[in-house]
C-alpha cells in the first residue's frame, strides 16, 4: 500500500491529513509527519492517529508521496534532512509559496517533482488547488491530483508559469473575498445594524452566494446570468452596482491581480 510523508506538520499539512483520511484515501497507519515541533506533532498523533518524527529522513525513507510543507525560508534545512534518504521512485510534492520546481531540483537533485498551490480553505475541505508537474512528475500527476482533490477541488496546468496567475486568483484570492466582506460588515453596522446582526448576515449571504454560483455553473448558467437575477431594472442591487462600476471596480479588480501576479513573479525569481 502507498504511504504519504509530511515535511512540516502545519495548518495546511494538517488540511490535507484531515482530508485523506476522512476520505480513506489513505489510512492513519500509512501517514507519517515529521516536524521540530514536539507538541504539534503530539497533536497530529492525537487526532488523526498519524505516524510522528522529529528526524524527517525516516519520513522520507518511509514514503511514496512526500510532501514538502515547510516554510519558503526553511527549505534548505529541510532539504538537507532528507536528502540521501527519498525513495528511488517517490514522487516529491512541494505546497511551499514561492518556490519553482528548479529550486527543489537545485537542493535535492531530478525527482518526479508536483508543485501545488493550495489556498487557505482547504482547511475546511473546499480548497482550490493547482498542480504543475515536471516530466518526471508527470506519472504520479493523478495520485497527487487525488490527494488534494480530498480537500477540496483540484486543477491542472502545463506551464509553471502559470502558477503566478493562480497565486493571485485562487492562492490570495480568500482575501478579496474577506475584505468586501468586512467592508459590507462595516457598511451595513453604519446603516444602523448592530454588528452581530450585519455580521451573521454578510457571512451567511456570502456563502449562500458561493453555494449559489457553483450549483448554477453546474447548470451552465454564468455569474452575469446570476447578476441579472437580482438587479431588476431601477431596483435597489442596480443602484449599487451602478456605484461599483462607476468607481471602476471591474478595473481595480483587474489591477489588484496583477499586482499579486507580479509580486509571485518577483518572489520566484529570488
Amino acid at each position: 500500500m502507498d504511504s504519504i510523508g509530511f515535511i512540516g506538520g502545519g495548518n495546511m499539512a494538517e488540511a490535507i491529513i484531515k482530508g485523506i483520511v476522512t476520505g480513506g484515501l489513505y489510512p492513519a497507519s500509512q501517514i507519517s509527519v515529521g516536524d521540530v515541533k514536539a507538541e504539534r506533532l503530539a497533536y497530529l498523533a492525537d487526532t488523526y492517529g498519524v505516524a510522528i518524527t522529529t528526524d524527517n529522513s525516516e519520513v522520507a525513507a518511509g514514503s511514496d508521496v512526500l510532501v514538502l510543507a515547510v516554510k519558503p525560508q526553511m527549505l534548505a534545512q529541510a532539504a538537507e534532512s532528507i536528502r540521501g534518504h527519498i525513495r528511488p521512485d517517490a514522487v516529491i510534492v512541494s505546497i511551499i509559496a514561492g518556490k519553482r520546481v528548479s529550486d527543489i531540483e537545485t537542493l535535492l537533485g531530478q525527482w518526479a517533482i508536483v508543485r501545488v498551490m493550495p489556498n487557505t480553505p482547504a482547511l475546511v475541505g473546499e480548497g482550490a488547488s493547482v498542480l504543475y508537474a515536471n516530466d518526471r512528475g508527470r506519472t504520479g500527476l493523478d495520485k497527487v491530483r487525488r490527494v488534494f482533490g480530498c480537500i477540496g477541488v483540484a486543477l491542472t496546468v502545463d506551464d509553471e508559469t502559470l502558477i503566478d496567475a493562480v497565486t493571485a486568483v485562487s492562492g490570495s484570492g480568500p482575501a478579496y473575498f474577506f475584505l468586501f466582506m468586512q467592508e459590507m460588515i462595516k457598511a451595513g453596522t453604519s446603516l444602523g445594524l448592530t454588528p452581530e446582526v450585519a455580521r451573521r448576515l454578510v457571512l451567511q449571504t456570502a456563502k449562500g452566494a458561493a453555494l449559489l454560483a457553483v450549483s448554477a455553473d453546474l447548470q451552465g448558467q454564468s455569474t452575469e446570468d446570476l447578476i441579472a437575477r437580482v438587479a431588476t431594472p431601477g431596483g435597489t442591487t442596480e443602484a449599487a452596482l451602478n456605484v461599483f462600476r462607476a468607481a471602476g471596480f471591474g478595473r481595480m479588480v483587474d489591477e489588484a491581480l496583477r499586482a499579486a501576479c507580479g509580486r509571485s513573479r518577483e518572489l520566484s525569481a529570488r
